[in-house]
């Protein structure tokens, strides 16, 4: 049932995931006119079937769990956590975009917290903390946003779905879980082994069942929510726009031509260098933000993670952008506060996102700013 109100940073998220199916084409336009904002909360079910655009995983070949279903039906209504995502978007929407914010949600689920010995702002520490509110106006302007209430501590939307580490778990994982590559080595697999700091999370091993209420309960309804609303906007408008809203440390540095390290751009745009969007549209989005006097580098250091590399498909219509903004600029690290900067933020990703209202990858020759 749906509700409808009128109303880690970490270089790993670079690195090449595997090759996916693509995306039906079949699409339908029209127009229609703003209005007042829904917000739609997202049951927690691991069986809801939105569209196809998301392949399905683990590989069609390994059934999916048997405790999938179970795991997710294990939650009652009378001890029910909030809804893992919230969908804000306009009664109708006009503009042919999808914010997506992954790695902002601030409830820990109980099963997280009585398994760590950490205290809070270190558990934190690897959240995007905020970002959901720097681009809250997407629905007033006409597009949906999908945001995740979950932390990425506890399960990473912007993972592969069963991407785990064995040494975490007290027994065998099923051989259609990926168990290594260089995100599970740093301890950044779908499931945390560490915060963004390299501490470990827990003092002890998780069982494999934990993993699967995670991914089936969490994960999966993130991603059903946010392919709906891709899917609805690609067959509105002939195409989407996915601007996947992201948080860097100001610590960060990176790499420059001359092979010197420098201190990372305010913002990083990722279009996993140049294949999940037009870059016409990577272009035009550096302007706007380089007119509002920000420093913006392009691929470096994220040149995009699961989202944008999972859903970016020009070639079909579909075009992922992730914008990476520096936490310095809105908020205060060390307290994980908001600063004053939150506010002119804000503004400035709004006009950004009305920026991008225009842009048409029918007709990129044509565009202009």
């Amino acid at each position: 049932m749906l509700l409808y109100l009128n109303v880690m940073d970490e270089r790993v998220d670079s690195l090449p995931e595997p090759a996916e199916t693509g995306m039906p084409a079949s699409v339908a336009a029209s127009d229609s006119a703003p209005g007042p904002t829904r917000v739609a909360a997202v049951p927690q079910t691991a069986s809801r079937a939105v569209s196809t655009v998301v392949p399905a995983v683990p590989d069609p070949a390994a059934p999916r769990p048997a405790a999938a279903i179970a795991a997710a039906a294990a939650v009652t209504a009378a001890d029910a956590p909030p809804p893992p995502v919230t969908v804000r978007r306009p009664v109708r929407q006009t503009l042919p975009i999808v914010v997506s914010s992954p790695h902002s949600g601030r409830h820990y689920p109980d099963d997280l917290l009585t398994r760590t010995g950490l205290d809070e702002r270190t558990l934190r520490s690897s959240e995007d903390s905020f970002v959901d509110e720097l681009f809250a106006a997407a629905p007033e302007l006409g597009a949906p946003l999908v945001a995740a209430t979950f932390p990425r501590v506890y399960v990473d939307a912007n993972r592969e779905p069963y991407e785990l580490d064995p040494a975490m778990f007290s027994d065998p994982l099923p051989d259609y879980v990926t168990t290594r590559n260089a995100r599970i080595a740093a301890g950044l697999g779908t499931i945390a082994r560490v915060v963004s700091n390299a501490v470990p999370v827990y003092a002890g091993k998780l069982a494999f069942e934990d993993a699967v209420h995670r991914i089936e309960g969490y994960w999966r309804p993130y991603h059903a929510a946010l392919t709906e609303a891709i899917e609805e906007t690609r067959s509105r408008f002939g195409y989407c726009i996915l601007v996947d809203a992201h948080s860097m440390p100001s610590n960060v540095h990176t790499i420059g031509a001359d092979g010197r390290s420098y201190p990372v751009s305010d913002i990083v745009l990722g279009d996993c260098h140049g294949t999940s969007c037009s870059p016409v549209l990577t272009g035009r989005v550096e302007r706007l933000l380089g007119h509002q006097g920000y420093r913006v580098r392009r691929n470096s250091p994220y040149a995009g993670g699961y989202v944008t590399r999972h859903y970016g498909r020009p070639d079909l219509g579909i075009h992922a952008l992730q914008i990476e903004v520096k936490r310095g600029l809105y908020m205060d690290e060390r307290r994980l506060e908001r600063t004053a900067g939150l506010q002119r933020l804000a503004a400035d990703m709004r006009r950004a996102i009305a920026g991008l209202s225009t842009f048409d990858p029918r007709r990129p020759l044509g565009d202009a700013d």
